[in-house]
């Protein structure tokens, strides 16, 4: 090595989380629904796999134009809750398998919830094969005041199945309900 080259460190490499979901209330033997999360510098990518061999999961038809859209956990709907560690405010990612989505700030448990204007669209790519959906998404941390910091998340879903009935799906359910906003329940640190 040149005794003038400046010493470099090296970049530290991204390193991917895998996960499995668990449903709040038993779910049918043939749903299981797991993936992985990367983060590379600002950049957060979550990659959903719903495994749905028996075709028992309500997915809409895609959206022709795909949009920010309310409500969207009241049906199948892939989220994830992140929050800077040990900070009250955190946002919220809802990701319809028909391509619709939104991202709300809010300032504290259940508090202040607000679209977050510096993201005005959200694309993430979803793939039905084999038996199954996967959902990928990338996430602009340098967007939001997150860029470089230590995160929390909770990676959660909402399925809904053909008869009706509304599974919830999370990494940890700490609570006696259902509840994605308990930051217990962002259990994995990137």
């Amino acid at each position: 090595m040149d005794s003038k080259s400046p010493l470099r460190s090296p970049s530290p490499q991204p390193v991917q989380h895998p996960f499995a979901l668990r449903s709040f209330a038993p779910p049918p033997a043939s749903l299981a629904l797991a993936g992985s999360v990367r983060r590379a510098g600002d950049h957060l990518s979550l990659r959903y796999r719903l495994e749905d061999p028996e075709g028992l999961v309500l997915v809409p038809p895609a959206s022709a134009a795909p949009r920010r859209c309310y409500d969207l956990w009241t049906s199948t709907c892939f989220e994830v809750f992140l929050a800077e560690s040990g900070a009250e405010p955190y946002w919220e990612v809802n990701l319809a398998p028909n391509g619709d989505w939104n991202l709300f700030r809010l300032n504290g448990y259940r508090q202040g919830l607000a679209p977050e204007p510096a993201i005005s669209d959200l694309p993430f790519v979803v793939e039905r094969a084999g038996g199954g959906l996967d959902l990928m998404v990338t996430l602009d941390l340098g967007a939001l005041p997150l860029a470089g910091r230590p995160l929390e998340l909770a990676v959660t879903a909402v399925v809904e199945l053909r008869d009706g009935e509304i599974l919830y799906w999370a990494l940890a359910h700490p609570g006696e309900q259902a509840d994605f906003h308990w930051r217990e329940g962002f259990g994995l640190r990137v």
